[in-house]
């Protein structure tokens, strides 16, 4: 019987490990209870079996661990869940194409150094050199790179 257990509780703590690596990643309570099964399963057989059993259940928990990340890795498994959509959709910069350096327009937001702008009738995202401007405020396109069109403040 004290066997039985000790096979229970390793083989739960295999599937919860397996659980929180490759379903819910992150430290979350499967892995604890992983953790705990493991713990406690050692600590049964060291307690109740003696210590070479002990240490044979010490033994197989650990190639039980490892052999069963192996073989979820390798297996057919990982590729069913996985995903494999490729994003092809692109960022609509038209708006972009069409400001020219000198182009005058209004902030439509606060540009916390990134916002929102109107310049020739169309709203686009545009990114402060003059710092923080306030929504409403007149700026002048002075650079673009890389698709990032920057602005100032527009000084009369």
């Amino acid at each position: 019987m004290d066997i039985f257990i000790i096979a229970i509780l390793v083989v739960a703590a295999v599937i919860l490990f397996l659980v929180e690596l490759f379903i819910i990643p992150g430290i979350s309570i499967a892995g604890f209870l992983a953790g705990g099964c493991i713990i406690y399963a050692n600590y049964y057989a060291f307690a109740n079996l003696g210590a070479i059993a002990g240490f044979i259940t010490l033994a197989i928990s650990v190639i039980t661990c490892i052999g069963s990340l192996v073989w979820f890795m390798h297996s057919k498994t990982l590729d069913k869940i996985a995903l494999k959509k490729n994003i092809t959709s692109k960022v609509d910069r038209s708006a972009e194409e069409k400001v020219k350096i000198g182009d005058t327009g209004i902030t439509t937001t606060r540009l916390a150094l990134i916002g929102y702008a109107e310049i020739n009738g169309d709203i686009v995202e545009v990114k402060s050199t003059d710092g923080f401007l306030n929504e409403k405020t007149p700026i002048i396109v002075n650079r673009i790179t890389d698709g990032v069109i920057l602005v100032e403040k527009n000084k009369p």
